[in-house]
């Protein structure tokens, strides 16, 4: 999967529809291949951003879980922490 799709679901406050249509914009990228299609193909690319940003909406607003949603700031900070040790320099 797409390094840049960050999971969507069980937040709070939940995804706002431009979080889900940047991850659907990634999703088409990496099929399609493009980055920014040409103007032959970019008709066919915005249908496909659209339809799939449609259809990750309704996963998301369909899907159940008896988790407590997830702090976007709590997880943020993880992100870090784990970035940090990632990309962290390493001893010779």
């Amino acid at each position: 999967m797409c390094r840049n799709i960050r999971t969507l679901f069980n937040f709070a406050p939940p995804a706002t529809d431009d979080e889900v249509r940047a991850a659907a914009l990634q999703f088409v990228r990496k099929l399609s291949g493009y980055n920014a299609p040409s103007k032959a193909n970019e008709a066919a690319f915005e249908h496909a951003v659209e339809q799939v940003t449609a259809a990750a909406r309704e996963l998301i607003d369909s899907l159940v879980t008896t988790a407590s949603p997830r702090d976007r700031a709590i997880e943020a900070q993880r992100a870090k922490v784990r970035n940090a040790t990632r990309f962290a320099p390493r001893k010779a």
